[in-house]
């Protein structure tokens, strides 16, 4: 098992279907990457790959990342500093638990798609969908 076969073709439409989906909800511009291996602390390698990916140039600072390290079963949800100084302190947390139900149970195809979706759905009362709105960062799933 690698990243990029963690999730099957179909498992990986669905889960770019759930972003597209949730951006429907709101100006948000959410990713998911995807990598074997996370050799720091959580959180820290994710603020790199959020940095690496230049989720950090969108107009409102509104960038999401999903960052998947699945050999050290590892997960976190970070948000651009646009949202963070908008949303409580435990935005995130609810999110985080129903994943980590969902990937107790080997669902991790649902845990992370209901995840987006229901990041989408928070993030509409911080960060509405604009009828203007422009998609600045990809929807598909990077790797490394």
């Amino acid at each position: 098992m690698t990243a990029r076969s963690f999730f099957s073709k179909e498992e990986q439409q669905k889960i770019v279907a759930a972003i597209k989906k949730a951006e429907l909800n709101t100006s948000g511009e959410i990713r998911v990457h995807i990598e074997n291996h996370c050799k720091t602390e959580v959180l820290e390698r994710a603020a790199e790959m959020f940095y690496e990916l230049k989720m950090n140039r969108t107009a409102a600072r509104n960038g999401i990342l999903f960052y998947l390290a699945v050999k050290n079963r590892k997960f976190a949800i970070i948000g651009d500093e646009g949202i963070n100084k908008n949303v409580e302190h435990n935005f995130w947390n609810d999110i985080k638990d129903e994943m980590t139900s969902r990937f107790k149970n080997k669902q991790f195809t649902e845990g992370l798609t209901n995840g987006i979706l229901k990041c989408g759905e928070k993030l509409k009362k911080y960060f509405p969908y604009q009828d203007d709105d422009v998609n600045e960062l990809s929807d598909e799933i990077s790797f490394q």
